[in-house]
Parts: structure tokens; sequence; C-alpha cells
């Protein structure tokens, strides 16, 4: 395989990884948020859901399925607009200073460098020969001096539309049960039982992903679901028993 192949499907699992990073984003939220409907409408009623209604967890569900996930989605595309945003302003003025102050800007280049672990003769020769090449010195000095990396090769719709979708996915999962079955206390652990697969799926996601332990990975995202559960069921608990 020559170079270019190599790089090309370097590039390509580094994008198959930023979507995953969307997924997992938005597919926890979309499970904890839907999954916390269902766990305070049970929770108000510890006799039974049917008592309150298999449709109002439905309907209140997918309001709220719906809702967070347009929030959630549009909330990812306005940040990611905002960093580009902020990423453009911050390097148009280092960029300004580069050129209108090189050799201050040679200096701080410098003091980077050697602070970073770089012998001085090689930081000096380094930041010289960087001052003379002004755009690749600006993007060191967006990285190295303000810890900012180029946002450019995130696309906001992109990440909002995925973040979105994954949002409504996984978000449905607990609400299928009561799609498929009469509202009982056995609808409820059906429910559970979907979350719980629902949140393994995207530790295993993550794990793909990241490369973490697959068992720290699971049993974190599992954890997390588990506690807003907890929280939730307990919430509608004291509020409706």
């Amino acid at each position: 395989m020559d170079w270019q192949a190599h790089r090309r499907e370097a590039h390509a699992l580094g994008r198959i990884q930023e979507n995953l990073k969307q997924i997992i984003y938005g597919g926890n939220d979309g499970i904890v948020t839907t999954f916390a409907i269902v766990a305070g409408f049970a929770g108000a009623q510890a006799d039974g859901v049917a008592q309150i209604g298999g449709m109002a967890v439905l309907v209140f569900g997918l309001a709220n399925l719906f809702a967070d996930a347009v929030s959630m989605g549009l909330g990812e595309f306005l940040s990611l607009r905002s960093q580009h945003d902020l990423y453009h302003a911050r390097r148009s003025s280092e960029m300004h200073e580069i050129i209108q102050n090189p050799n201050q800007e040679q200096v701080e280049l410098f003091e980077i460098l050697r602070q970073r672990g770089m012998p001085p003769g090689e930081a000096d020769t380094t930041a010289n020969i960087m001052s003379r090449h002004p755009e690749i010195m600006a993007d060191l000095m967006m990285t190295y001096e303000f810890g900012m990396f180029d946002p450019t090769k995130e696309n906001p719709a992109v990440n909002g539309v995925v973040t979105f979708v994954a949002f409504v996915i996984f978000g449905a999962v607990p609400l299928l049960p009561y799609f498929l079955m009469d509202p009982t206390r056995t609808t409820f652990h059906v429910s559970v039982l979907a979350t719980v697969a629902a949140l393994t799926a995207l530790g295993l996601l993550r794990w793909n992903a990241t490369g973490e332990g697959l068992a720290r990975s699971i049993l974190e995202t599992v954890a997390v679901g588990a506690v807003c559960a907890v929280v939730a069921y307990y919430v509608g608990w004291l509020v409706g028993g």
C-alpha cells in the first residue's frame, strides 16, 4: 500500500471517530433524558404505571425526546460555529502580530519550544526557520500558545444533524416497550432492560471510537445512565407518591 492510500484510510478513520463522538454525545443524552421521563412516571405511582397511563408516558416522552433532540442538535451546531469564529478571529490577530512584530513573536515561539523540552540551540533554529513561514508559525502559535486547534475540518451542520439523529434513535429505546406492550409494571421493567442494552451499545461504540478499556467504556456509560434514572425515579416517587 502506497503512502497516499494509507493517508486516505487514516483520514477516513478519523472522520468515523468524529462522527462516533457526536453519536455518543447525542445518544447518551437521548437515553438518559427519555428514560428519566419513564422512570419519573413509574416512581410517581409505585403501584404501577398503568394508573397513570401509557399514553401519558408516550406523549411526554416523545415531546421531550424531539424537543431536546432539536435543542441538542442546534446547540452542537452553534457551539461549533462559535469555535470556528473564535479560532479564525484569534488566528487573524496572531497573523497580524507576526507581520507587525516578527522579532517578538519569534522570541515567544522560542520560549514555548524551550519550555516544551527542546534544547535552546534547536529551539532558536526552529523559531528562526518558522519566522520565515508566517502561516505555519501562526498554526504553531495557535496550538502551543493558545491551546486551540483548527476546527474547520468539522462541519457544524453535519455535527448538528448527527447529534439530533443519535439523540432520537437512542432516546426512543426506553419508549419502545410502551408502544408494544400494555403499560404495566412489567413494561417498565422491560424499558429498564432496553435502556441498559442501549447504554451498553453506546459503551461499545465509545470503546470502538476511543480504544479505552472495554469494561471501563461500558460500565461508565451504564453508570451515568443509572444514576440519572435513580434520581428521576425517586423524585417522581417523592412528588407523586
